[in-house]
């Protein structure tokens, strides 16, 4: 079994940036339906898309939906910076700040995950 972080920190401004969050949750999908355990982390700029497809008419959504119970959470402080905090908060995801209000990605690597960034 593997362990994955797959870790979002792709914009909400382009159609490219809109790739890459499919791209992170189609391989989050992929990993889920062959038993390996994936943790899903929204960073940067990456915490601008929980509300985006947390909405039901987003394109994405019933993506984010399949592998939402993956989703181990958003920076608190990207989160704040960005302007998305209530609408992370009111999501239910998680806000990180295990090392300076920031995801500890170390933590990850130190309990054997794969990192792969989108």
């Amino acid at each position: 079994m593997n362990k994955v972080a797959v870790i979002v920190l792709a914009d909400t401004e382009s159609h490219e940036s809109l790739g890459r969050v499919v791209n992170a949750l189609e391989l989050a999908k992929e990993l889920t339906e062959h038993n390996d355990e994936v943790k899903i982390i929204f960073d940067g700029a990456g915490t601008k898309w929980i509300p985006k497809l947390e909405d039901s008419e987003h394109d994405a959504h019933p993506l984010y939906n399949a592998v939402k119970e993956n989703i181990h959470g958003a920076c608190r402080f990207c989160s704040k910076a960005f302007g998305v905090f209530k609408e992370v908060k009111s999501s239910g995801v998680t806000l990180l700040d295990e090392y300076e209000q920031h995801p500890s990605l170390r933590n990850y690597i130190t309990n054997g995950y794969q990192i792969v960034t989108f």
